[in-house]
């Protein structure tokens, strides 16, 4: 990886995704770090920064809209009975350390901060691996400390009244292309069916590209995706979708949810076989 504020992933020695350690957002976007440009092997690019329909959608990340009132996602926040509404809630994701920074990966030390004051420390790891010659893994791991003095707990609009609406978590704004992309499970296919689904794994399928989606962990495989294509192409996880997740003083949530990244469009046995390779000690 190379350079200060936005080093280089790598897999094979080919550049598949830049890490934006310290952007300059407007503080209504949450700023935070996130990976964009992510790309194939063969340099097809696979997500989105801050696009039209969403400013605050920045390629692959962690991002939660409620944080004990707090928004870490950006944008309006939706209040019960009122709807989205503009507030002057937003936190920042500050990267305080790497911990280790290696060309296919990287440990990080963030501080989750709102109001002047420290909410949540996290770990990040995150790292590329090469499956195949026409698809790599990505395998992103964040670890949130409670590091306040009392209870803090997670929300979603879901949460706050908006049926649906459970996004909160690890998320990947996907690219947009005249038709929206297909996306399926091992045994469902389509938006209305694989959203709110806990399945093992999801794929996403572009023109020319495929995203697998995994939980690596028992309590990531507990949470529902996050599905939207027909508005715009973005896969996440549900941290709070149907109540508010408590996190007591010191106390740390992990979630780990590995990406197949691959070039082409791969049916269910090839999406499957990838992810079992890519999850599999």
């Amino acid at each position: 990886m190379t350079g200060t504020d936005s080093p280089v992933l790598r897999v094979a020695g080919r550049p598949v995704g830049r890490y934006v350690v310290r952007p300059e957002l407007p503080a209504r976007l949450s700023p935070r770090p996130y990976l964009h440009p992510v790309t194939t092997l063969s340099g097809v690019a696979v997500t989105e920064l801050s696009p039209a329909d969403h400013l605050h959608h920045l390629g692959v990340g962690v991002a939660v809209p409620d944080v004990e009132g707090y928004n870490f996602w950006g944008g309006r926040t939706y209040v019960r009975d009122r709807g989205p509404t503009e507030l002057d809630n937003h936190g920042a994701q500050r990267h305080t350390t790497f911990q280790l920074r290696d060309p296919d990966g990287f440990v990080e030390e963030l501080r989750w901060v709102a109001a002047g004051n420290e909410l949540l420390r996290e770990r990040r790891t995150v790292a590329a691996t090469e499956l195949t010659d026409t698809a790599w893994a990505l395998d992103f791991t964040f670890s949130l400390t409670n590091v306040t003095g009392g209870l803090l707990s997670i929300g979603s609009p879901a949460t706050n009244g908006r049926p649906g609406a459970a996004y909160g978590g690890f998320f990947w704004r996907a690219r947009k292309e005249d038709g929206a992309p297909d996306v399926f499970t091992a045994d469902a296919e389509g938006e209305s069916e694989v959203h709110g689904s806990p399945a093992d794994w999801l794929a996403l399928a572009g023109s020319c590209w495929t995203l697998v989606f995994a939980g690596a962990t028992d309590a990531t495989r507990r949470d529902p995706w996050f599905v939207r294509t027909a508005e715009y192409p973005g896969v996440g996880s549900s941290l709070a979708h149907t109540g508010r997740v408590p996190v007591p003083p010191g106390d740390t949530l992990v979630r780990r949810v590995v990406t197949v990244v691959a070039d082409g469009r791969l049916d269910r046995d090839t999406a499957a076989a990838l992810i079992r390779k890519a999850v599999s000690p």
